[in-house]
């Protein structure tokens, strides 16, 4: 059964994450998201540095193998790091939790390849200048949320992989939903190596990011989590050892991208759970210091009962997410619908309770003088994140 006292490892990881947060991240998350280009928050040097310090707390190794220089965390304990990050930093923390992801696969899928882990795996773990960033390349323009059409052969720019003689050559564009498409490193890349065989004709590839033929557009420019670098990647004629096949097409695929979504979808709801809390905890001091009607706010019944609304959608929210890592740690990956079903609870609740918390606030909500206005705005993109709500609950509804 789930303990709910933490571990002393669990308290202090927490403690340090809160204290980088409310110190680092916070105030450069607000500078940089008052940046009108995001091209100049992201080249700023705000940017790089608190990126450089995440690395040298280990925030981006949490669940990378002890062996290779990792933390080593479970599931448990990397999602109580995430809603503390996100508490605090929401755009740094969704880039941060995807950074892993080519180091993390190769753990995974390719524990005793040598070449792949001295290559990216090692040099992850030990750098300490946040230099070495996954980009997760799957989404493509055309396509969106609609896994089924990515093999339709008359979508444009579509992502291919063709084999030949120096292994495979990678073709096509990913949407500006990259999620670090513009600063990464290394692409994960979902290409399709056989459109007749639909979702099951995909491979993964390791693709790094300053192979010939690699490019990337225009930074998005969004209206929430603009720290967050998202990012075209455009692949022309990009040439690829052998060795850089992750995972091949065939019958196993599905099992791959079931267990990325699995655990991906998790972090957007440990995102959220944060996201919940940084908004609740401004509005309730702000209701005990604004006074109307000759009493502070917060003893007026209406804006009482926003207050407890939120409080127990994240308690509620947590709890479920607690139940999606314990299943996590105890078989991985875990169960997709329950983590689905967490994800899509937990970002719901974000967006409806976080605009309630700009009423709270009343006229003062919609300055940006204030930050609740920003949580606003952050909520909306994790109803959209690695999918969408909609798209999402008709996939969890489909494994009831």
């Amino acid at each position: 059964m789930i303990d709910f006292e933490p571990t002393e490892t669990q308290s202090m990881i927490v403690e340090t994450a809160r204290e980088f947060g409310r110190e680092v991240m916070q105030p450069a998350e607000r500078k940089l998201d008052l940046i009108a280009d995001p091209q100049e928050a992201y080249s700023s040097e705000i940017f790089k540095d608190v990126w450089a310090k995440a690395y040298e707390l280990g925030f981006h190794k949490m669940s990378l193998p002890q062996e290779y220089g990792g933390l080593e965390l479970d599931a448990q304990t990397t999602g109580m790091v995430w809603e503390e990050l996100g508490r605090w930093g929401p755009g740094f923390s969704a880039g941060l939790v995807s950074c892993a992801t080519v180091p993390r696969l190769i753990t995974f899928l390719a524990p005793n390849n040598q070449e792949l882990i001295d290559k990216f795996v090692v040099p992850f773990c030990e750098d300490t200048r946040g230099e070495q960033v996954s980009g997760w390349c799957s989404s493509e323009p055309e396509v969106g949320s609609d896994g089924k059409r990515y093999f339709d052969t008359k979508i444009r720019h579509r992502t291919t992989a063709t084999r030949n003689e120096n292994g495979w050559v990678i073709n096509g564009t990913k949407s500006g939903f990259v999620s670090n498409g513009g600063i990464a490193s290394v692409h994960l890349v979902v290409a399709c190596v056989d459109s007749s065989m639909g979702l099951r004709g995909s491979g993964a590839f390791i693709v790094p990011a300053d192979l010939p033929g690699v490019t990337t557009g225009k930074p998005l420019d969004k209206i929430g989590l603009r720290v967050l670098n998202q990012a075209e990647v455009f692949f022309d004629d990009v040439q690829i050892p052998e060795s850089h096949l992750l995972f091949p097409h065939g019958e196993g695929y599905p099992m791959l991208h079931n267990s990325i979504i699995t655990v991906g979808n998790l972090g957007v709801g440990y995102l959220s759970v944060g996201l919940m809390r940084a908004a609740y905890e401004e509005a309730l001091l702000h209701s005990r210091e604004r006074v109307q009607g000759g009493k502070p706010i917060f003893e007026h019944q209406l804006i009482a009962k926003k207050l407890f609304e939120i409080y127990s959608a994240i308690e509620s929210a947590r709890a479920f997410l607690w139940k999606g890592s314990w299943l996590s740690k105890t078989s991985f990956p875990g169960d997709l619908k329950t983590s689905l079903a967490a994800r899509i609870y937990a970002s719901e609740q974000a967006l409806r309770h976080t605009a309630e918390m700009v009423q709270v606030f009343g006229g003062y909500g919609i300055s940006r003088e204030y930050t609740v206005e920003k949580y606003d705005r952050d909520a909306k993109l994790l109803r959209i994140m690695d999918g969408t709500n909609e798209t999402l609950m008709i996939k969890a509804a489909e494994l009831l």
